[in-house]
This record gives structure tokens, sequence and C-alpha cells, in this order.
């Protein structure tokens, strides 16, 4: 899948033998028969181009990824410290990339103003452990870092943030 996603284009399975034969040594009916399974699996779709077919993703890189993500996620007893343990896990690009998403997904109108006063509910590492959640007003966990008001991630001294098969 890796390099049907690569090329982003329908490809045939010489053009990936090709690609894979610059790394190591494989045959064509090798090839051929990952890319048949994966057709009979639904992640690709093919159509005839003359005594070959041509394959095609039939979904991103990207969308893959997040249904792996939802699956492990609904998969947990308590998807709350389970965020918050996979947010902990993740470096200050992947956080300016994951609050770049989501300000995409709230739209303008949605998120909420730097330095607003926010009443909404926070989790935090310990209260997710403890399968209870942070109240506004509560003072803020030491361990986390993170001070009342801030996002996950965020530090106002730093200066403003921007971020196989």
């Amino acid at each position: 899948m890796t390099r049907v996603w690569k090329w982003n284009r329908p490809v045939t399975v010489r053009e990936v033998l090709e690609d894979l034969q610059q790394e190591r040594s494989i045959a064509y009916t090798t090839v051929m028969t990952v890319l048949d399974n994966l057709h009979q699996k639904g992640w690709v779709r093919r159509e005839s181009e003359g005594r070959a077919y041509r394959y095609e993703a039939v979904s991103t890189r990207a969308a893959y990824s997040a249904a792996l993500m939802n699956d492990a996620w609904s998969q947990s007893d308590n998807p709350a410290a389970a965020l918050v343990a996979f947010f902990g896990m993740m470096s200050e690009e992947q956080r300016r990339a994951l609050r770049d998403a989501v300000h995409i997904v709230q739209g303008p109108e949605e998120a909420p103003e730097r330095g607003a006063d926010r009443r909404e509910t926070r989790v935090t590492p310990d209260a997710a452990d403890e399968k209870r959640v942070k109240k506004p007003g509560e003072k803020p966990v030491e361990a986390s870092g993170e001070k009342q008001g801030e996002k996950p991630g965020e530090n106002p001294d730093s200066g403003p943030g921007g971020t196989g098969r």
C-alpha cells in the first residue's frame, strides 16, 4: 500500500515491481499476488488496461491512519485516559499539528479565543488515570507541567506556536 499511496495515481504491477527492486530482489508474481489480495480486501480498485491492471488506493493514507486511531480509541474502556496518554506521547510538533487540525475541524466560529475564560471541564493526566475530571478552578497538577487555562502542550513563555503497510 505504501507504494500505491506514494504515487497517488493508478499504478501497474510492473511499476511497483521496478520501484521495489531498487531496494531488494522480488518476483513479479509476488507483487501481483499482493496487489490482487489488496483488491480482494477492498483496499485498492483496479481497471483493466490491455493485458494488465492499474491499481488505485480506495482511500488515502491519512484516512487509513485516522480509522486505525479511531478504532483503537473506541476500544478503550477509558477513552479520556487513552487520549491523554496518546497526547502525552506526542512531540511538540505533533501537538501543534493537532491544534491546527482541531481549529480546522471546529472552524473559526467554534475555536476559543486565546486567553478567553473557558468553563469547560478539562481532563488531566492524573484525573484520567483516577477516572475523574478536573473542574475549572481546581489547583493544577504539578506533574502535568500545565497551568490552569493553558492548552495541553502550550507554553506561553515559548512564543507563538504555529505544525508501512
